[in-house]
């Protein structure tokens, strides 16, 4: 179902602009990419910092704006925390030099320009006036309540932070990671019929789980915020050896059938050095068909929370794949947090760097352009 909301002009825009985005922003431009008459959905970019070429910028801001299907307008926002400047001359907004690039980009791109606006925490003003006046903030219009939209009133930064886990539960988890890693060491020593009874009994059920992966990796997408501590011990288990954690990031990106296509191609990969196919390859750097956002969503609670979960030293594999799950959503914010999270304790995770490159080079997803939007 779409829902249609109408902006009579600038402060309605303003008003609407959180909806759009699923936050309020902050330290941000916002771009709005219009077809016609109508915004579906909204881009957010860092502040350009002080070591970056402003047409450098712009030209990479507007060749995002060029990937959005029939894109023929564009309206900014910056939110910053800085006031104006007071000249003889008039009010000078912040950011009005990078704005001018961007907005001159756009227009040299064929894109018209709805509005470009500067909001700050004295009140918010237009770039497109020449002499600039500051409005009210308190009287902008409240930001409308619309079923599936989040807490529009926290910033871009919030939700990236683990869930709190109290020390009792990683403890478990821990012992229950270096039972099950115990248990699984003997199987493979080809001793699994001399086993001296000292074994935890539950990482004997849990090591059955393993006997099926693409099954049970499914399995956990059903109730991703509660598993015990043995299940998420064999989640670890599975997430710390690259073919398992790529073939279960393929599974949750798409459905069973290709999990178990992407199990069999890795299994084949390590066995032979027989390539894995060039669409699975191709799914992991954003290109192909959209992902089940649900299914992504499900995905990204439950390694979120293996990660809470984790001894330190197992934690760069989940948080890898918890940033690739909310680039994949979009969320390339939350991704970025938890690669520095990752770097902090493996600077050189291999799939965690790739993921760096793809994100410093503003790359997203081409799903995260086609897929629709409330309007």
């Amino acid at each position: 179902m779409t829902t249609v909301l109408k902006a009579h002009g600038s402060a309605d825009f303003l008003g609407l602009v959180p909806a759009l985005a699923g936050f309020t922003p902050r330290q941000s431009i916002i771009l709005v990419p219009f077809q016609s008459s109508r915004a579906h959905g909204a881009m957010r970019i860092d502040l350009p910092r002080d070591d970056v070429e402003i047409e450098e910028y712009a030209d990479t801001a507007v060749g995002l704006l060029a990937r959005v299907g029939d894109v023929d307008a564009v309206a900014a926002v910056a939110y910053v925390d800085d006031v104006p400047q007071c000249t003889p001359d008039g009010m000078i907004l912040p950011l009005t030099v990078a704005m001018d690039e961007l907005l001159g980009v756009a227009a040299e791109s064929g894109l018209r320009i709805v509005d470009a606006l500067c909001v700050m925490p004295c009140g918010w003003s237009s770039y497109l006036d020449d002499d600039p006046q500051l409005e009210p903030l308190d009287d902008l219009p409240p930001v409308p309540d619309l079923d599936g939209v989040a807490d529009v009133s926290v910033d871009q930064d919030a939700g990236s932070e683990l869930p709190d886990v109290d020390l009792a539960e990683r403890e478990r988890v821990g012992r229950a990671l270096r039972d099950l890693t115990e248990v699984l060491a003997h199987e493979a020593s080809l001793d699994a019929a001399q086993h001296d009874g000292r074994e935890n009994p539950q990482a004997l059920a849990a090591m059955l789980l393993l006997d099926d992966m693409p099954m049970f990796f499914e399995s956990l997408l059903e109730h991703p915020g509660d598993l015990p501590p043995f299940m998420t011990a064999a989640l670890l288990w599975c997430l710390e050896r690259p073919q398992l954690r790529d073939a279960a990031l393929l599974q949750w990106a798409t459905d069973l059938p290709t999990g178990i296509r992407a199990f069999d191609a890795q299994l084949a990969f390590s066995a032979t050095g027989r390539p894995v196919p060039d669409d699975l390859g191709r799914l992991v750097i954003g290109q192909g068909d959209g992902p089940d956002p649900a299914r992504l969503r499900a995905a990204l609670e439950l390694v979120r929370g293996a990660a809470a979960r984790a001894p330190r030293a197992s934690r760069p594999a989940p948080l890898t794949l918890a940033a690739w799950l909310s680039w994949a959503l979009g969320r390339s914010t939350h991704a970025q947090h938890h690669l520095d999270e990752a770097a902090a304790i493996d600077p050189g995770y291999s799939l965690a760097r790739l993921l760096c490159t793809l994100i410093d080079a503003a790359v997203l997803p081409d799903w995260a352009f086609r897929r629709p939007r409330a309007t």
